[in-house]
């Protein structure tokens, strides 16, 4: 639980500073229960009242102590849920971040960043650095290994994508002040299992509570990042019309396992316990395919929907796709819990490998990958025009993302994949635009401050 934002919610409704000191110290000793005193509830309660009142509404000439508001909730846009309102945002965040002087940037629309060697003197900067960061799945926190097994997964998958050779993996944990310190362990655990297996070192991360003294309770959070290096790049910009479109076998990761966890179907997170899609990769760029493909990503963000159509839109072609063929390669334990639950295989993430090469490629990427044991098949090609369809029963369909990713879990099916909010999605996106206006002015204008001290 936020004390603090608990707090500044109700200072500013204007309600009693006793009321509100009671209530909170009501809510540290439910959490706390035999571990403190009322009297130390008590101080602490009364200590984040201070605090709070001090920082609630700040204000200074450059307005970096003041926060920006929209007035759209992270729910409501669908952040983090893997939709139109989540691409919209990042979107955004790639608007405000601007040209930049890397090979790629998120303007691109990538899980990655790449940029070149820096020239010494002693050697010219042609190669090239892939660095990515991946969050662990919010609904693992109770579960810290498998959330660190996949998480790892995750940032080694959007290293091998870009064609680079990964070589090294950093972590960033959080648990809040109430959590057992051997949520870190088993974490860490969970990460140096997949660096184990793929001999990528785990070699640097931090540690911290979430929010300090003022957040009580369990929960964790964190991220794991990965370092690549490359001679080539493959990027989504590639798909060109006349390729065809290949997928590996998918069992998902940290969101299929989240699915079988609160379903109660745990034997299916067993599936989830492979690196085939990194052994896939890793034979690709051995074998130099790299150099002969147009496009390697990861269907994950928000499912095959959601990579179409982001596909699509960078490289300015028409995906279509062969539901049938697709279905096949959805591990069957997975596929059949998921169709239990009414939940669309296609708009959730399955960790298979997407590829996009020309035609006369498709035997040899296909050999080579099936050397690692991992099924592989056509399953689309790539035509003229904007978009992405879907073939179904012979029938053509547009293929698009929802609102949010595929429901599932019930906590999700009880929340809904559409706008549910009633504010019309247009109009959030215009109080999106005005708060990435306002950042980008804040920006620039302590910018030029930062900038004139560094020049003297």
């Amino acid at each position: 639980m936020d004390l603090e934002g608990f707090v500044k919610r109700k200072l500013r409704k204007g309600e009693e500073e006793e009321a509100i000191i009671a209530a909170m110290c009501s809510h540290i000793m439910e959490i706390k229960r035999n571990r403190i005193r009322r009297e130390d509830a008590d101080a602490i309660s009364r200590a984040i009242l201070e605090e709070a009142k001090r920082t609630l509404d700040l204000k200074d000439e450059l307005g970096i102590l003041t926060e920006i508001k929209s007035g759209v909730r992270m729910g409501e846009l669908g952040v983090g849920s893997r939709g139109l309102g989540d691409f919209y945002a990042h979107e955004k965040i790639g608007e405000i971040i601007g040209a930049t002087s890397a090979v790629v940037d998120s303007s691109s629309l990538s899980d990655s960043g790449v940029v070149r060697f820096p020239d010494t003197g002693k050697r010219k900067g042609a190669g090239k650095v892939v660095v990515t960061v991946d969050g662990m799945h919010s609904r693992l926190s109770d579960f810290p290994f498998l959330a660190g097994f996949h998480v790892a997964r995750a940032a080694l998958r959007d290293v091998y994508v870009m064609g680079a050779i990964p070589v090294a993996l950093f972590s960033d944990i959080h648990v809040a002040d109430d959590g057992d310190v051997a949520k870190i362990f088993d974490h860490v655990a969970g990460i140096s299992t997949v660096s184990d297996a793929t001999g990528v070192p785990l070699v640097t991360g931090s540690t911290l509570r979430i929010g300090g003294d003022v957040v009580i309770g369990e929960r964790m959070t964190g991220c794991v990042g990965a370092v690549g290096v490359a001679d080539a790049l493959v990027s989504r910009e590639g798909a060109r019309e006349g390729d065809v479109i290949l997928m590996t076998e998918g069992a998902g990761g940290g969101t299929i396992s989240t699915a079988a966890l609160y379903y109660g179907e745990t034997e299916v997170v067993k599936e989830t316990l492979n690196i085939n899609f990194l052994r896939a990769c890793n034979a690709l760029i051995k074998e130099d395919m790299v150099s002969r493909v147009h496009v390697m990503t990861d269907v994950t963000n928000g499912g095959i929907r959601g990579d179409a159509n982001e596909i699509a839109k960078v490289a300015g072609v028409k995906l279509v796709f062969y539901e049938a063929t697709m279905r096949g390669l959805v591990n069957e334990h997975v596929l059949r819990m998921l169709e239990r639950h009414g939940i669309d295989y296609l708009g959730v993430s399955l960790d298979a490998l997407l590829i996009i090469c020309p035609e006369a490629m498709a035997e040899d990427v296909k050999k080579v990958v099936r050397s690692e044991g991992v099924r592989i098949e056509v399953v689309g090609e790539v035509e003229e025009g904007k978009g992405a369809e879907i073939v179904v029963d012979g029938e053509r369909k547009v293929f698009i993302p929802k609102f949010r990713e595929s429901a599932y879990t019930p906590v999700k099916k009880a929340v809904g994949e559409s706008v549910t909010t009633g504010k019309n999605f247009e109009e959030m996106k215009r109080r999106v635009d005005k708060a990435v206006e306002e950042a980008i002015y804040k920006r620039d204008r302590v910018k030029e401050m930062v900038a004139g001290d560094f020049e003297k």
